[in-house]
């Protein structure tokens, strides 16, 4: 549990002083609200993103890009949503969920909830393991150890307050777009073929083209994080009602700034697989495979580079998704266990994928179409009570926002149901 140091109590003054001074101002009066989204935005761009995006790009070229705008669009939305239901009510998702749902219900929501998070540290935590490996040249055994201490290691710097936990997955984003920015300076993309992918929507007619589909959205809107989006907003900035409602317009700015830093990176990575691997004829079956073909076509610099953006995404997505199972813990059993357990049992899929020898790359797609299938789950109670007025006050969501939300995961689970006759034919 995290305690307010010096450092955020100087973050939080900041914020009061910005919202005592009104609507406007530039990114100075900005910054002291950024920060839940920047770890949302982590999510948005972990292992699963890397393979389900260069897979993509890989077998289809530039065609699913509207995938990932699309995608991202619609995660900008949710976690909007997310951030405003913390602030107008002081209590996360789960907790309303709990408040308001019936005691079968709230087991079932716990369960399925647990086996999304063990999904999402699958593609996680391999993502960070198989970086290392492709590295140091470690066995995947030993990789996954040294990735386990590594995000503990910076799981710790959650009981130093808010800010520093922040800062650090803030700086592995970083990492992880600057690797991006260089990849796809190397690989000289088509620029009309990225522009008629972004702007024309359209699939080959195979089940694949569906399944990755499915998969990029899976990847892109992270049940865990609507969640955990929501807990990270209630107590970070405590104003008086009157002022709630400037604090949720900052909220969207800082959701708006880091999903679209999140997009960008995604639209790379689908972009340099297109041209490193599609438009020469490569193949990259898995993440592996792309960092050795990497070599000779971009050098070794720009593999490095991969291996070091897949770690930072690997570790940062790991401490995001561990802060996520507490946070779904607490608010639907109204306990937690220890992160060291919690971040034990939930790479334990992981640990198994490695004992058994199974693709990794395969095994982070497929998690991805299963996250896919979870987020009904989490998006539902999202709109159900950001469109109350019992629940939200004078911050419910107008009609105009709610038809969006409810268009959203209309969509959403029309892709879930097309991906499922297709699997079960």
């Amino acid at each position: 549990m995290s305690v307010a140091t010096p450092f955020d109590q100087r973050v939080t003054q900041a914020a009061l002083r910005a919202l005592g001074a009104g609507a406007g101002g530039g990114l100075r009066r900005l910054l002291p609200f950024v920060g839940p989204a920047v770890l949302a935005s982590v999510a948005y761009v972990d292992p699963g993103n890397f393979a389900t995006n260069i897979q993509a790009g890989a077998e289809h070229g530039y065609t699913l890009l509207w995938v990932v705008v699309w995608a991202n669009l619609a995660a900008i939305l949710v976690q909007g949503l997310s951030a405003k239901l913390g602030i107008a009510t002081g209590k996360s998702l789960p907790e309303l969920i709990r408040a308001h749902f019936p005691r079968p219900l709230v087991g079932f929501y716990w369960v399925q909830a647990e086996l999304v998070a063990m999904m999402t540290d699958l593609a996680e935590f391999l993502g960070a393991a198989l970086a290392l490996h492709l590295l140091l040249g470690l066995p995947m055994g030993v990789a996954v150890l040294l990735a386990f201490v590594l995000v503990m290691a910076i799981l710790q710097l959650e009981r130093r307050g808010f800010r520093p936990i922040e800062l650090a997955v803030a700086a592995l984003l970083t990492v992880i777009a600057l690797g991006y920015g260089v990849q796809f300076a190397l690989s000289r993309p088509d620029w009309s073929a990225i522009a008629h992918g972004v702007l024309v929507p359209s699939l080959d007619g195979s089940g694949d083209a569906l399944y990755l589909a499915v998969g990029i959205l899976g990847a892109t809107v992270m049940p865990h994080v609507i969640y955990l989006h929501s807990s990270l907003t209630q107590r970070r900035i405590v104003v008086p009602q009157q002022q709630r409602a400037l604090l949720v317009r900052y909220a969207w700015k800082d959701v708006a700034l880091a999903m679209g830093a999140a997009g960008l990176i995604n639209l790379a990575m689908l972009a340099v697989a297109a041209a490193t691997f599609h438009q020469q004829g490569l193949q990259a079956n898995d993440l592996s495979q792309a960092y050795r073909t990497l070599l000779p076509v971009l050098g070794a610099g720009a593999a490095t580079v991969f291996a070091l953006a897949l770690l930072a995404s690997g570790l940062s997505s790991s401490v995001v998704g561990t802060m996520a199972g507490q946070v779904v813990m607490q608010g639907l059993v109204g306990f937690t266990i220890p992160l060291w357990l919690r971040r034990l049992l939930t790479s334990l899929p992981a640990v198994v994928v490695v004992l058994l020898g199974i693709d990794p790359t395969r095994a982070l797609v497929f998690s991805q179409v299963v996250l896919s299938f979870g987020i009904p789950f989490a998006l539902v109670p999202l709109l159900l009570f950001t469109g109350s007025r019992r629940v939200m006050g004078s911050l419910v969501n107008r009609p105009a926002l709610q038809r969006a939300g409810w268009a959203v995961a209309g969509v959403i689970v029309a892709l879930n149901a097309c991906l499922l006759v297709l699997l079960l034919r």
